[in-house]
């Protein structure tokens, strides 16, 4: 076969996947008809998932070339354009443009919606909550540095919940304008450069490094600055126009844990975990009779997390606050107990969101 005949087969390919995506987008456009009749979320996360997983699993059983990360690249962003027929979806996220928040929101959403650069995270809840946004972006958890505490404590304030989570490798690149052996100066937020030090002291070691507020600063930096590089997103280098020099240099790798920010609690999928906010009296065997009320219902508590309370009334007695992750949805039964026998002791207890399982070894 020549090429010229290949090239005609792939035309026909085209014009068959154009009109079998349109008439799937016509198919979503029903959808969303009912959903908003029906007061029912734009976004369905567990429902997205199931599809994706569905789809791999067809192709490896026809033998497809395709590999699963293909896979899902491609469906992402047509489950995104089929996100923006339903509804002008507008996305909160936490850092200027090209952060790592931005990013990973990209990842869960797709290109097709609308997003919304948020300065803080106050910012991102208060989109949400006035809807200026209909869903927000925040990272919640590190796997090397732990719990984002600006997040958990927002989420004991607001009456928004988390409606998804996901997980999301925070990948590092070096990029610039010129070719690696023009790079003098390096410029990366201060913690960027100490995860990726071994690296650039190796591949590196004349260059100066210099700090910058943000990984989107740097790349700006770096953009305006001959002979330079930056250390940041790929999504970074992308928006600013710079070449991806070396990409994965962070000295170990790292995931990060997301959550999805909404107005109304997720729906329950039977594979749920649920975070909990305790505040209770801080006494000897308080987080002990806490979790005991979760064993009793056969319950896994699968993190737990300490804040500290700050009062300004003088003679209250002291009180200590938990968040805890716990297997199952707030509307099962023993999760509904575990709390009533909490409280029992004299506990406040708030739910910070239902949400579908995801495990740290998952990437879009």
């Amino acid at each position: 076969m020549s090429l010229e005949d290949i090239r005609t087969k792939i035309d026909r390919v085209d014009r068959e996947l154009l009109k079998f995506l349109n008439e799937r987008a016509d198919l979503v456009h029903q959808v969303g008809e009912i959903k908003r009749k029906e007061g029912l979320e734009i976004y369905a996360p567990d429902r997205e998932e199931k599809l994706l997983l569905k789809l791999i699993e067809l192709n490896q059983k026809h033998k497809g070339r395709l590999p699963e990360k293909s896979i899902r690249a491609i469906y992402r962003e047509i489950i995104s354009a089929a996100l923006a027929l339903e509804q002008d979806l507008r996305i909160g996220y936490l850092g200027p443009a090209g952060s790592w928040t931005h990013q990973a929101a990209i990842s869960r959403f797709g290109n097709s919606v609308l997003y919304v650069s948020e300065a803080s995270t106050e910012d991102v809840f208060e989109c949400v909550n006035s809807q200026e946004a209909d869903y927000g972006v925040l990272p919640i958890e590190h796997s090397t540095e732990g719990a984002v505490h600006h997040t958990l404590d927002h989420l004991v304030d607001s009456p928004l919940q988390i409606y998804s989570q996901f997980l999301w490798r925070t990948e590092t690149v070096l990029m610039s304008n010129g070719s690696r052996d023009t790079v003098d100066y390096i410029y990366g937020h201060p913690q960027v450069i100490a995860q990726c030090r071994k690296w650039l002291t190796v591949n590196f070691p004349d260059a100066e490094l210099r700090e910058a507020p943000s990984t989107s600063q740097a790349a700006a930096f770096a953009c305006e600055h001959p002979a330079s590089a930056a250390l940041g997103t790929a999504l970074g280098a992308e928006l600013q126009g710079l070449k991806i020099i070396a990409s994965s240099i962070d000295d170990s790798a790292s995931q990060a844990r997301f959550i999805i920010l909404g107005r109304r609690p997720a729906p329950a999928t039977g594979n749920d975990n649920t975070l909990l906010m305790v505040t209770a009296h801080d006494k000897v065997g308080a987080l002990f009779e806490i979790l005991e009320a979760f064993v009793k219902q056969g319950i896994n508590v699968r993190h737990i997390e300490n804040r500290p309370v700050t009062t300004d009334e003088v003679g209250l007695p002291s009180r200590v606050r938990f968040f805890l992750e716990v297997t199952g949805h707030c509307h099962d039964e023993g999760l509904k107990k575990a709390q009533e026998d909490v409280g029992g002791d004299g506990a406040h207890i708030k739910i910070l969101g239902s949400y579908p399982v995801s495990n740290w070894g998952d990437r879009d």
